[in-house]
């Protein structure tokens, strides 16, 4: 409960069990909580629908059906989860009950809340996203080893600037980086050659969901 009295409450559009397509952990069963709400209209964003809409539910009837799926392996995202206050009480339950939890959040908001068992994956969003202005820079300094970076590239340019700013805050140096292509707008192939090329320690991910299950929703 919080200080008021009043229960913990968050609006979420979706609770699923799935595989995990993004990040190092890629692959592993994984409970996803959705929640509602973006600050953020990235040009590439796969999940609108999870802009608005969603259903008011207590943190213990969050809690109940993330435990019906009985997975380890919980992930927090949206959306951007940090948008709503109670996001941070939901890490911290999520933590306390045993489960190992990740946390999917654009850089646009702080993250210095987080509880520091949650493995933060931030994106940096780079000039295609059309939010580039929206980098809370003050983060980076705040990522850990035990933390991800995650830039979404639509193309030529913005691999380059990623590039550039791995350079520029030796990102690689603070924690994993990984650069993802936008699905239709640069091929997979183009991005790993680039890679490969410039000799860059990052992981190269794609959609692995998306491999398997095309663009459905709940995956």
């Amino acid at each position: 409960m919080p200080p008021t009295g009043r229960p913990v409450t968050l609006r979420i559009t979706e609770i699923f069990h799935s595989l995990q397509g993004e990040t190092s952990r890629a692959g592993l069963p994984t409970v996803f909580v959705r929640l509602t709400g973006c600050p953020l209209r990235c040009s590439w964003c796969d999940t609108e629908y999870s802009f608005t809409g969603g259903t008011t539910r207590s943190l213990d009837d969050i809690l109940a059906e993330v435990a019906s799926h009985q997975c380890q392996t919980v992930c927090v995202t949206g959306g951007e989860p940090l948008s709503q206050k109670n996001c941070l009480p939901l890490l911290n339950a999520l933590c306390d009950a045993g489960y190992s939890v990740s946390l999917e959040t654009s850089g646009a908001i702080d993250i210095s809340g987080v509880d520091p068992r949650v493995s933060r994956i931030m994106d940096l969003k780079a000039p295609g996203s059309g939010e580039e202005a929206r980098n809370l820079l003050a983060n980076i300094p705040l990522l850990t080893r035990h933390d991800e970076l995650k830039l979404v590239l639509a193309g030529e340019a913005d691999y380059t600037w990623a590039k550039a700013r791995i350079a520029e805050y030796s990102l690689t140096e603070r924690c994993p980086v990984l650069l993802a292509p936008v699905q239709g707008q640069l091929r997979p192939a183009d991005l790993a050659a680039w890679i490969l090329r410039d000799r860059l320690p990052v992981r190269m991910q794609v959609q692995l969901h998306k491999v398997i299950w095309g663009n459905e929703p709940g995956r």
